[in-house]
């Protein structure tokens, strides 16, 4: 009588999985820093704690758009008007710099609430993370 020898056959290997090109992250680009205040930078951390902890982030779109504010006035300041007061371009350079800014400030402030107070919940919570991942 024949007897027939079972072998069993490996399953075929996988083909190596394809490497997935790295994400790109805040950190691994090139960036530009800008300092400010201790007083606002707590009130940073303050604002985006109580946002995330909440139930409902939109009870602080107003606090958030406030600091958005805040944060570009901030900015603002750092990159222009601290250049201009370095390059020594003079008081009147200086001044209408300010004011200038200061009507930018204005207009981004108040075309950024617009679209912070109408965010629901996972879009406040996207804009704190992006600012946490800014201030890192």
């Amino acid at each position: 009588m024949a007897t027939s020898a079972k072998t069993t056959a490996k399953p075929a290997a996988k083909p190596a999985a394809k490497p997935r090109p790295a994400k790109t992250t805040a950190t691994a680009e090139p960036f530009l820093r800008f300092y400010h205040s201790s007083d606002l930078h707590d009130r940073t951390e303050s604002v985006l704690a109580a946002l995330e902890a909440a139930i409902d982030q939109t009870d602080h779109a107003d606090a958030l758009a406030d600091l958005v504010a805040d944060l570009t006035e901030a900015g603002m300041h750092y990159y222009y008007l601290r250049a201009l007061k370095g390059a020594q371009a003079g008081f009147v350079v200086e001044q209408s710099a300010r004011i200038a800014m200061s009507g930018a400030v204005k207009l981004i402030s108040s075309v950024s609430r617009k679209f912070l107070v109408r965010m629901d919940n996972e879009q406040l919570l996207s804009v704190a993370q992006h600012i946490r991942e800014l201030s890192r």
